[in-house]
């Protein structure tokens, strides 16, 4: 971080250690419940990992949270963007409103660990047979939130605001043809009502050693689009090739010559970019050559002038490549999720109270991932600031855990009870800030 950014983040650092100062004693008895609540909320875990649901379909996970947060006494909102729930709980004293969000969906991946509790869910997506897993740590999310909300219920006479608790659905995406997620919440006015000052989040991150925290000033994470290229020829018989204007063939070719957008044509020494064509499909028979293939993928920017230059140079190549064949090119691209953008001021702000929680030897500034989170949209609307919180076992290497979003995801459920601690201290912190 250059110097100037250096100093202005201490410079608005040390103006909240009065506040935390303040809070020393409501903070000391968050620590201490949620030390308290651990059982429980890596029992919550375990059954929702046992139980997981894909986006806009997490009606057991939905019904868990709004029964345990109505126990609470706090109001509660079901069916926010379809499947979500949004509790509000109302301190003791007048105040901002700030909140703290949870994603509840699983993935389409057939779980291998071999835990007592490993799913053994299955469904059928995008045609294809397949189980079902919480693969990116989204389990430990909602029982953290849960685990938060329990905590901050007990304190909310000493609270000079409003939380609001927003358990989103369809992080990892909607089914084909369906909306959903943290947009869907933002457009149906999750934001208001009361309206928020500031949210945030957590990640699991099963890299990062449990009691540890992570984070970035400004963009952490990395907008996402999708893109599909329809690749038009002239169908033949596979024995007769010189008949057809070969898809297969052109579709390769696209494909290569996408790759050099990233590797020669992008200034990767100014921000990180990821271009990859994830599925390919075309074709039902090996001897017809087919009339048309159709490539997905992915872009992955962290600025928006790269973003766009991105997306023109996939249309030049994609049609340029067809063009050559005597092919043609259909090219859409459609943004999935914004940057993950944390205001530099409100993170300035909230550092003091991730090093008071976690320790400051145990939390890291880090450099800006190609991961999407549509948490994002939520940043949109107010400053946020989104952490990510340790989940691998102390002493492991992270090169020899299974990345996320893999059959054999595993986070060590000792890492827990510092999310909880952190999700609540962050909140209470925010109101009690003197402004």
């Amino acid at each position: 971080m250059p110097r100037s950014s250096t100093l202005l983040t201490t410079a608005l650092a040390l103006t909240t250690l009065p506040a935390l100062a303040q809070n020393a004693a409501l903070n000391a008895r968050i620590a201490k419940l949620a030390a308290q609540e651990e059982s429980k909320v890596i029992a919550w875990r375990r059954d929702i990992h046992e139980h997981p649901e894909l986006g806009n379909q997490e009606t057991r996970t939905a019904g868990i949270i709004a029964d345990h947060l109505k126990k609470l006494g706090i109001e509660v909102q079901t069916g926010v963007a379809r499947t979500g729930v949004v509790g509000i709980l109302r301190g003791g004293k007048p105040g901002p409103v700030v909140a703290l969000r949870a994603d509840m969906d699983g993935l389409p991946v057939t779980e291998t660990t071999g835990l007592p509790f490993a799913s053994q869910v299955k469904t059928t997506y995008n045609n294809q047979p397949v189980g079902v897993m919480h693969a990116c740590g989204h389990d430990t999310h909602v029982a953290m939130l849960l685990g938060a909300a329990e905590v901050l219920s007990q304190v909310k006479k000493d609270l000079p605001g409003t939380v609001k608790f927003i358990f989103q659905p369809a992080e990892e995406g909607s089914l084909p043809g369906e909306t959903g997620g943290a947009k869907l919440m933002v457009q149906e006015g999750v934001m208001m009502n009361p309206k928020v000052d500031a949210v945030f989040g957590l990640h699991i991150n099963a890299q990062t050693e449990v009691g540890n925290l992570r984070y970035r000033p400004t963009g952490e994470m990395a907008a996402a689009d999708v893109f599909t290229i329809k690749v038009k020829g002239k169908s033949a018989h596979g024995a007769y090739p010189w008949l057809s204007v070969d898809p297969v063939v052109t579709a390769a070719q696209i494909i290569l010559g996408l790759q050099t957008i990233i590797s020669r044509q992008t200034e990767l020494t100014k921000d990180a970019a990821v271009l990859t064509v994830g599925m390919v499909h075309g074709g039902v028979r090996n001897n017809i050559i087919p009339e048309q293939v159709e490539l997905t993928g992915t872009i992955r920017t962290l600025d928006k002038d790269m973003q766009q230059k991105l997306w023109a140079d996939v249309r030049r190549v994609a049609i340029g490549i067809a063009s050559s064949a005597g092919a043609t090119a259909e090219v859409e691209i459609v943004n999935y999720t914004p940057v993950t953008y944390n205001a530099p001021k409100l993170t300035a702000q909230m550092a003091p109270t991730l090093r008071a929680v976690a320790g400051a030897a145990n939390v890291q500034e880090q450099k800006a991932v190609t991961g999407a989170e549509d948490f994002a949209y939520f940043q949109e609307k107010v400053p946020g600031l989104f952490v990510f919180v340790g989940g691998m076992p102390k002493g492991k290497n992270p090169a020899d855990t299974a990345p996320h979003h893999t059959p054999n995801f595993f986070v060590d459920e000792s890492g827990l009870t510092l999310g909880v601690t952190t999700l609540a201290t962050l909140a209470a912190d925010y109101l009690g800030a003197k402004r």
